[in-house]
């Protein structure tokens, strides 16, 4: 028996689908090309030394329920002479190195984080 429910379902499935794969992809693009245009903006920025305080620091956990396995990204905020602040991505042992309150001389280059050597009198 001829079902004209049935047809338009065969037709409306396969547009749906289609509609939600052009909006994951859409947004993995744009995420990829988001960060090209972070990693271009950092490279063609001058590399910074400044005297500094670090402000604060702060850990983002995502992931890790059932089964899948979580990572965890760590940042720092510093605080340069002029009062302006600035959070910075950094590595696990960077990060550990850090403590809020730290006083010394932060190298940088757009958002990317180089490297913060303490010292006793900035």
């Amino acid at each position: 028996m001829y079902s004209p429910l049935g047809d338009a379902m065969f037709t409306i499935i396969p547009i749906f689908i289609g509609i939600i794969a052009i909006i994951v992809f859409g947004g993995i693009i744009l995420t990829f090309v988001k960060s090209i245009g972070t990693w271009n903006s950092n490279n063609n920025s001058p590399q910074l030394t400044v005297p500094a305080e670090v402000v604060t620091k702060r850990t983002k956990t995502p992931g890790g329920s059932g089964d899948s396995s979580a990572s965890t990204w760590y940042y720092a905020t510093f605080q340069v002479k002029s009062g302006d602040r600035m959070e910075l991505a950094v590595n696990g042992s960077q990060y550990g190195m850090l403590a809020d309150g730290d006083s010394g001389i932060l190298t940088f280059q757009g958002t990317r984080f180089i490297e913060f050597k303490r010292v006793t009198n900035v």
